[in-house]
Order: structure tokens, then sequence, then C-alpha cells
């Protein structure tokens, strides 16, 4: 199974805005660890490796470019 990047929900906002709600009262902390928690449920809920480390390397991408440009704005 390959890493799905387009939206298959038929309502993303819907999905976007559940996540959101999820935090909503959390602390700090509480809102990482909620993070964390969901991460590992939905990780184990795919059940592919492969498919885990795709997505590990495409978060830790996206951080390493959104930094980026926030740094070149800073400048």
């Amino acid at each position: 199974m390959a890493l799905s990047t387009a939206s298959n929900f038929a309502k993303p906002d819907d999905a976007f805005r559940a996540v959101v709600e999820a935090h909503r009262g959390l602390s700090d902390e509480q809102s990482a660890e909620l993070d964390a928690a969901l991460v590992l449920i939905l990780a184990n809920h795919i059940g592919d490796l492969d498919v885990l480390r795709e997505a590990i390397v495409l978060a830790k991408r996206r951080m390493i470019d959104a930094n980026q440009q926030q740094q070149q704005q800073q400048q």
C-alpha cells in the first residue's frame, strides 16, 4: 500500500475541525499527549510499516520546509 496524500474525506473541513475541537480546553502538554495517542492509534489502524515510514519522512519534510519559509520571512 502506498501513502495517500489526497484527501479521503467527503468533508475534509469537518475532519480538520474535529481534530481542532479535540484540542479545545487542553493544556499544551495535554494537547501533545492527545496528538501522540492519535498518531499511534491511527498508525496501528494503517498497519503498514512502509506507509508509516513514508508518512514520517513527509511530515518531517513539511516541518523543515515550514521552518525554512518562516526563517526567510524573518530576514
